[in-house]
């Protein structure tokens, strides 16, 4: 009993990445539908091994290092192959010039400022009631929406289509995971109002947005979020 009492939230953490290997794989065959598929699963599993180990009082360092691990694929690797597909038809052009290498490898800084994030945040005991920077799960749910968006029904042509706004999004996405901004963590300090103004904003304004904008509303939570966690800068301690 106590074998499976210390290791059910390990089982859902291996699981997370299962599901997210299985993402990537699929999105490299093209099949962003099942990776998709394979995202919200990953999702689902990332919180729920988190919760299970809280509640049955089974938080260790393995299961510490094997969530980073996890999600260094689910989250890491596989945003970072999102824009990898993103890139690829352009080849090595970027406006008409010619580079010696093809641009769609500038997509795997996403991944490598992925894993320096992850390594940070194992590190950083401040952040357990907001995050230090975009977590890994919100990025991926940002660039994987971008492309999802624009391979299902044409939305963001103007980005997508455009290598070098490609390439700035890819920045900007490697720098926002490192970055000093606080953002707003679903974790309750206390339960007074006052406390959790961020929180009940944000979850207000993502389901708005999901409301009305559907599908193209998944990356723009995103960005509301950051626009949120912005907002409330000193308010998140």
């Amino acid at each position: 009993m106590n074998f499976i009492k210390n290791n059910l939230a390990n089982s859902f953490t291996l699981a997370n990445l299962f599901s997210g290997s299985i993402g990537v794989i699929q999105l490299l065959a093209g099949n962003y539908q099942v990776t998709a598929i394979c995202i919200i699963v990953s999702l689902v599993l990332d919180f729920f091994d988190g919760f299970i180990a809280r509640a049955m009082k089974s938080n260790s360092n393995l299961g510490a290092q094997l969530d980073s691990l996890a999600d260094m694929v689910s989250f890491g690797l596989l945003p970072g192959i999102v824009m990898y597909k993103a890139l690829e038809p352009f080849g090595n052009q970027v406006f008409g010039m010619e580079l010696p290498f093809e641009i769609k490898y500038f997509a795997l800084f996403i991944t490598l400022f992925s894993c320096l994030r992850l390594a940070i945040f194992n590190l950083d005991e401040e952040q357990t009631y907001y995050f230090k920077g975009l977590n890994t799960p919100s990025n991926t749910i940002l660039i994987f929406g971008l492309y999802y968006a624009f391979k299902e029904n044409g939305y963001f042509q103007l980005l997508l289509e455009n290598p070098l706004l490609l390439i700035i999004l890819t920045a900007i996405s490697s720098w926002i995971l490192v970055s000093p901004i606080k953002m707003i963590a679903m974790k309750f300090k206390s339960m007074k109002l006052e406390d959790n103004y961020p929180k009940i904003a944000l979850l207000i304004g993502a389901v708005l947005i999901l409301i009305i904008f559907g599908i193209v509303g998944i990356p723009l939570v995103i960005l509301y979020y950051i626009l949120i966690s912005l907002i409330f800068q000193k308010q998140l301690k």
